[in-house]
């Protein structure tokens, strides 16, 4: 793994964090947003920060694309991934308060052909259900309907649903999913009669002035200010080696409500100002009412807390921790925060809101680095709360990002790939040929060619490719895309020695959860 060398800190660079709290930005963030771009090696970052309803930052930091002198400036726009949801939380908001919905409506009551694998919860689930993730869908569970980009449409996403099969009870814990979101865009576009996109295009970004704002990448022509995504690449797995620009923007825009706006700092400013003021816009109307500024903050799936590793990290974990709608409620440092985090390929981002000091930030990057992300944001959380003594942000999550990759490291030394070529398959590989079908996912394709095995995930057009023999009946894919992760397939057989079906898993230790590979079960097509 290469990375650029650590950047020391400097009393300088530190001392807006040892001062008492603070009523405006630091003084000298510039130079300490520059010495976070050179520990980290993140491109470009832009933040927003508002203060007792005023924006007082929406600058950009950095480039747009590596190798271009582009800077990120404040109409820049990012991909601001799963800060999105609380975007629907919004829109569902709005038609609430123009009495065509309520939270406690059954989803079936509204939206047709709405369905979940269990009878019960379809009936029983309602529109404060889809937001809050506690349906009993895994971590992450059907996200391979929309990412890697594939061909399915919002209302197949919804349609597939009764297919997922839950991994815990109804409303007994708390498991992050996006399909909901999915099905809750879905909703709002029955109920108003026109799409996610166009209301909430209509309906926030215009009362609100959010002029750059876009409701999906493909409205995003190729000459916009914009924010190009970033990856590391080069190394055991992704999120190691050199940070490098990636091919293109892939589209998610299946996915809308889920996670697809892209905006920019100004933008965020605003949508901040209108959370500080609990719905109210700047000409003193509504977007959205006080009752549902309380509903949208008001916490209601627990989510398990535990402490961090000694020093600065746990100095700040949770006490508390739940989700509300399309907002995540917790404490830091004993003071109540409302926030949430995004991620889409190539980019992150997160959002936050401290009520008791009327104090609101967004940051918006363009590389997959959530140690840059976050030294950003609690270096702003500690400048506002007057936290002393300074904590050196940068130097702390870029140490926290070598560990987490050291980990990983060792994880691949441990799986089959990573040993000499294993025992050889059961079968000659033709037997292994065919086309097998999973209830939600749809057709896989598995076919021998010349060089061997060749698998092809028909619904996503950059998954396939040829299949790496690992052990027994176990092998790997080995996708051109380096932005794609791999994964292992082990192939079951019958007695008479035909598959009866294939499990998968992720390679990498470090995939995103939305590499749901494990909820796939692929068996012979009929």
């Amino acid at each position: 793994m290469s990375r650029l060398p650590r950047v020391l800190a400097s009393a300088a660079a530190l001392c807006f964090l040892a001062s008492a709290a603070q009523a405006a930005p630091p003084s000298d963030f510039d130079a300490f947003m520059a010495r976070e771009l050179k520990t980290s090696g993140v491109p470009g970052i832009a933040v927003a920060v508002v203060e007792d309803g005023k924006t007082t930052l929406a600058k950009g930091y950095g480039v747009r694309k590596l190798g271009d002198a582009a800077p990120v400036d404040a109409h820049t726009i990012f991909p601001i991934g799963s800060n999105t949801k609380a975007f629907t939380s919004a829109a569902l908001s709005i038609l609430i308060d123009q009495g065509k919905l309520s939270w406690d409506d059954k989803v079936v009551s509204h939206l047709p052909g709405f369905q979940m694998y269990d009878p019960y919860v379809t009936g029983e689930m309602t529109i404060t259900d889809l937001l809050v993730h506690r349906s009993g869908l895994g971590l992450g569970e059907g996200d391979l309907m929309f990412y890697p980009p594939t061909t399915f449409t919002r209302d197949e996403i919804v349609e597939r649903l009764r297919y997922l099969k839950p991994a815990s009870s109804f409303r007994s814990g708390f498991a992050y999913d996006n399909m909901l979101y999915i099905a809750a865009g879905q909703l709002v576009a029955h109920t108003a009669g026109e799409s996610w996109d166009d209301f909430v295009r209509q309906n926030i970004f215009k009362p609100l002035g959010m002029s750059d704002a876009t409701a999906t990448s493909g409205e995003i022509g190729p000459n916009v200010n914009r924010a190009w995504p970033h990856i590391r690449t080069g190394g055991a797995v992704r999120g190691l080696g050199d940070m490098k620009p990636m091919v293109g923007v892939e589209l998610i825009d299946n996915a809308g409500p889920a996670g697809s706006i892209n905006a920019s700092a100004l933008d965020m400013s605003k949508w901040l100002q209108v959370q500080l003021s609990r719905g109210v816009l700047p000409d003193g109307k509504r977007l959205f009412s006080a009752a549902q500024a309380t509903a949208m903050w008001t916490p209601q799936t627990l989510i398990t807390t535990r402490d961090g590793p000694p020093g600065p990290l746990g100095d700040t974990s949770a006490h508390f921790s739940a989700y509300a709608l399309g907002w995540g409620v917790r404490d830091y440092r004993g003071h109540r925060i409302y926030t949430h985090d995004g991620g889409v390929p190539g980019g992150v981002s997160t959002v936050l809101v401290i009520p008791d000091k009327h104090v609101a930030f967004a940051v918006l990057t363009n590389a997959e680095d959530p140690g840059a992300l976050h030294a950003v944001d609690n270096a702003l959380l500690d400048h506002y709360l007057g936290v002393t003594p300074a904590v050196d942000w940068p130097v702390v999550m870029q140490q926290a990002m070598e560990a987490q990759a050291t980990g990983a490291l060792a994880a691949m030394k441990s799986q089959p790939a990573a040993q000499a070529e294993g025992p050889a398959p059961s079968l000659p590989l033709a037997k292994f040929a065919g086309v097998y079908h999973d209830p939600w996912y749809g057709k896989l394709t598995i076919a021998n060619g010349a060089h061997g095995l060749e698998v092809n995930f028909e619904r996503t057009p950059l998954m396939k490719g040829p299949l790496e023999h690992v052990a027994y009946d176990t092998f790997r894919t080995r996708f051109p895309d380096p932005a794609i992760e791999d994964a292992y397939l082990t192939f079951a057989l019958a007695p008479d020695g035909t598959v009866t079906e294939i499990k998968l898993k992720p390679v990498s230790a470090l995939a995103d959860f939305s590499y749901d590979y494990q909820d796939l079960d692929f068996t012979p097509a009929k």
